[in-house]
């Protein structure tokens, strides 16, 4: 009961203890979100992935992905991405094929991993964030992950994200 009082949270009637809340991204915002073709979201996503992992990508760091598809959906904003790597960069696909891995979340959940406010390992095992597909592909993208130190290199952003992170783990 000491866990459930600290998260907020009350313990469940069959004696497992429920999750802390988990806030969602306003529907109303979110519709909108969900017209736009996923190839266009991707390669946006792409694009700014790689300024961002220019030197991972230049050293190879991220070649488990080549010819690999990996699916993000943002479930609560309406979000699709799928991204692979081409010829050393990553780029935006349609949704032509079944994905290779699939990462599913939260807004909030995607927002305290990219600010590091939580750890992967949280995250999964808490079950935020669902992995599907090649869980041998899951823990390449997992490991990448844990190994950035990005901080410096997102500059301002971060400082964006961090808000957007407080003002969405107040919503309901």
């Amino acid at each position: 009961m000491r866990v459930a009082r600290r998260y907020g949270t009350k313990p469940m009637n069959s004696g497992m203890q429920s999750m802390p809340r988990q806030p969602k991204f306003p529907a109303p915002l979110a519709w909108p979100l969900g017209l736009i073709p996923t190839r266009l979201n991707s390669a946006i996503l792409a694009k700014f992935l790689n300024r961002l992992f220019a030197p991972e990508l230049a050293d190879g760091e991220l070649d488990f992905l080549d010819g690999r598809q990996m699916l993000i959906t943002v479930a609560d904003a309406r979000l699709s991405y799928r991204i692979t790597l081409e010829s050393g960069l990553l780029a935006g696909i349609g949704d032509g094929r079944p994905e290779d891995l699939s990462i599913e979340g939260n807004i909030y959940d995607f927002l305290l991993l990219a600010t590091r406010r939580e750890d992967t390992d949280t995250l999964f095992f808490n079950r935020r964030l669902k992995l599907g597909g090649d869980t041998e592909l899951g823990l390449y993208v997992k490991n990448f992950l844990d190994g950035m130190e990005i901080e410096q290199r997102m500059g301002p952003l971060l400082k964006l994200l961090n808000g957007a992170t407080s003002i969405i783990g107040r919503l309901p």
